[in-house]
């Protein structure tokens, strides 16, 4: 695909692309405020006809270069505001509307209010030719902060917080969920709530969870989705770093890490690297809250004349070192 700076830069990912276009297939749909077009030729693959509006007639013109070099030809192209009576004119009654409105490029916290257009404005708009809407939000908004009756969906994409879908009329399947990509593991909120337990000590294997998990709040039922006999429960490491932990081994691709405690003990930096030198690790990484000028220092005192080939995951808790690997496959 080709665009200047500015469109690669907002461009949806390929395998977000991939996943909404999976997710809202139909056989006609609009994306309006398209941009350069990247979301729209994935929804050209799946739907019929793809209705592609924009304001900026640079944006469409690389838009509509780029379906030709993707080999898509049910795309039609508008340029026009997507709230004019006349750009709304030309479009017939639709499937689904989704929209990517555009926010401010710096917020002190990030507000739904601030979207342009506004989720009201595209509903009220395009009420007369489609029921069902997706938007696209800041995923930083928790889901307190969306007032809407729409199912909330919190994506991640290789591990970090990526995307937040809104999804209204037919399309919501559950008031909240979160999707992990590549691989589309997903986890909806579920009526049925159970308790998952609070540990006070970290149990043989530990697990972190996607971002999109947590950011949902959807964490304790994770948790909790684990048979009870497995002694899986949740351990708070920080403020920014919760685990799931088990005696056994566990299987989930809303895991992004998993580990096999080896040790726990006092972060004393010189005894931390004797037990790293005695049981050949190498290399650590530190999963604490140490302030970024002082990793490096802090990485390189542990790391003193360590030479073997494992690989430690150094957690913080208070005063407490805990000791992680990734186990084998």
């Amino acid at each position: 695909m080709i665009s200047d700076k500015d469109g690669i830069r907002f461009a949806t990912p390929e395998p977000v692309a991939e996943y909404r276009a999976k997710r809202l297939q139909c056989k006609v749909i609009a994306d309006i405020s398209c941009g350069i077009g990247g979301q729209a030729i994935y929804f050209a693959q799946r739907c019929d006809k793809v209705y592609a509006v924009e304001i900026d007639p640079k944006k469409i013109a690389y838009a509509r270069k780029n379906a030709r070099i993707m080999g898509v030809d049910n795309i039609e192209f508008i340029t026009g505001d997507a709230l004019s009576p006349d750009t709304i004119s030309q479009l017939p009654e639709l499937d689904v509307v989704f929209s990517d409105p555009a926010r401010p490029p710096s917020e002190k916290e990030r507000n739904i209010e601030n979207l342009s257009p506004s989720i009201p404005e595209v509903m009220k708009a395009y009420a007369d030719r489609s029921s069902n809407f997706a938007f696209e939000a800041p995923p930083q908004l928790s889901p307190e902060k969306i007032p809407f009756d729409c199912e909330k969906e919190y994506m991640s994409l290789d591990g970090k917080l990526n995307r937040l879908n809104l999804y209204f009329g037919d399309l919501k399947k559950a008031d909240i969920s979160a999707v992990a990509l590549p691989g589309e593991a997903v986890i909806r909120k579920s009526n049925v709530s159970k308790d998952a337990e609070r540990l006070d000590d970290l149990k043989r294997y530990a697990y972190e969870p996607e971002e999109c998990v947590t950011k949902a709040g959807l964490l304790e039922q994770l948790a909790a989705s684990f048979k009870e006999e497995d002694g899986t429960g949740i351990y708070t490491i920080d403020d920014k770093r919760t685990l799931i932990s088990s005696e056994k081994a566990l299987q989930c691709r809303l895991f992004k890490n998993s580990y096999k405690v080896s040790k726990v003990m006092e972060f004393n930096l010189n005894e931390v690297n004797r037990y790293l030198r005695q049981n050949s690790f190498g290399t650590v990484i530190i999963r604490a809250s140490i302030e970024p000028e002082r990793y490096w220092e802090v990485r390189k005192d542990i790391e003193n004349g360590l030479k073997g080939e494992r690989k430690a995951h150094l957690f913080v808790k208070d005063n407490e070192a805990i000791i992680c690997e990734v186990p084998d496959q």
